[in-house]
């Protein structure tokens, strides 16, 4: 019997409204499986008839909870994700039937076993560089053992056939996903890079039973439609670095605000994360692997091919200054951080900010002085 959490009348109307989307997909008799990163294969999760979901933490709520078991020190998204699961606040992590997890961070990793506690966590082994030997050997020896966990935990079996369908539909899924993002390529986008940003990844929460792919289309028409009427000449602006749904407020839309459009992402929640098709016409598995393995991420060692995404976007979206986004206790950003600044800096000739920051509101009045003081240089080069 399905019940809601012990204190779900504390929450606000938004997260009620999320809880209840949730249990009636679960009354429906939905499967959840919960998932932290874009290296996580959603195929092999829609093969088994589950659907997938975001499960990172995006606020400070769940941190001071968190902070009794983890480090002050660690990733705010890792504490964020963690405290929500642990106080129930979480309505995807409530519902979900288990996690995929993936090995990106050592703080996540180290933050899995004590989320298996609370739900089963099949945490899958990603290779430390692409190029390095038996990479895709490994790799995907982890999609079959991810999907015979999956198998095994929902009493289901994932056959070719459900896999090359779920191939098909997650490529037409990052096709219109896509034709989003490239709506800001437009000069002068029609749509802020807020929205945009905003509705795109809400395609990681959809749990009704109509069409997602023909509900992102529709939304690419209208966006593409729209007549926006802000100066023409708005400083247009690549943000780079860590995920920064935690951060969107305080950083892109006080961006935005302050007179510059937030056009593109660097990010694994931006286009660089869903650009790779996986190949519909080979072994699955073998396939899945593959296209998950082509995404760039300061996790992997070398990341070269990050900074020549980066060089491309800039160019695609004729981006006049880049902002670099570094949440505290996240070393593998911090560390490309340098490297970018000196593409950006001395060989683009082009403006570049590094903020390093958290999910705390506290440094929202010097982020602003910082953004305002950023539009300016990139208003006079």
């Amino acid at each position: 019997m399905l019940s809601l959490p012990k204190n779900f009348e504390t929450f606000n109307e938004a997260r009620q409204k999320s809880f209840m989307a949730l249990y009636e997909a679960k009354e429906r008799g939905k499967k959840i499986i919960g998932t932290f990163c874009s290296y996580t294969p959603t195929e092999i999760i829609h093969a088994a008839g589950a659907i997938p979901v975001g499960l990172c933490g995006k606020s400070e709520q769940g941190i001071a909870e968190a902070e009794m078991h983890l480090p002050k020190t660690i990733c705010p998204l890792i504490k964020a994700s963690y405290g929500m699961a642990l106080t129930d606040q979480c309505p995807y992590f409530y519902f979900s039937d288990g996690i995929l997890a993936e090995t990106t961070c050592d703080g996540k990793k180290k933050m899995y076993e004590l989320m298996n506690l609370m739900k089963p966590v099949h945490v899958m082994n990603l290779p430390q560089g692409k190029d390095q030997a038996l990479a895709i050997e490994s790799w995907t020896e982890e999609v079959k053992r991810a999907a015979k966990f999956l198998e095994n935990l929902l009493g289901t079996t994932i056959t070719e056939e459900k896999l090359h369908d779920a191939i098909v539909y997650r490529n037409k899924i990052r096709r219109a996903i896509l034709e989003i993002y490239e709506v800001a390529k437009l000069k002068p986008s029609p749509v802020s890079g807020y929205e945009i940003s905003t509705v795109a990844e809400s395609a990681d929460f959809h749990f009704t039973d109509d069409d997602l792919v023909a509900k992102l289309e529709k939304t690419a028409r209208e966006f593409k439609s729209r007549i926006r009427n802000d100066d023409p000449n708005r400083p247009r602006v690549l943000i780079t670095g860590c995920p920064n749904a935690g951060v969107r407020d305080k950083i892109i839309k006080r961006l935005e605000e302050l007179g510059a459009d937030y056009v593109c992402a660097d990010t694994c929640a931006g286009p660089r994360a869903q650009k790779f098709m996986t190949d519909e016409n080979s072994d699955p598995y073998r396939a899945i692997a593959e296209r998950y393995l082509k995404i760039n991420c300061s996790v992997m060692t070398p990341n070269t091919q990050r900074f020549d995404d980066i060089r491309e976007l800039i160019h695609e979206y004729k981006v006049d200054g880049v902002i670099e986004i570094v949440l505290h206790g996240c070393h593998t950003f911090a560390v490309e951080a340098f490297t970018t600044m000196k593409i950006v800096q001395s060989e683009l000739a082009m403006p570049y900010m590094r903020l390093d920051t958290d999910f705390s509101q506290t440094d929202g009045g010097q982020i602003e002085t910082r953004l305002g003081a950023f539009i300016e240089m990139m208003t006079a080069a």
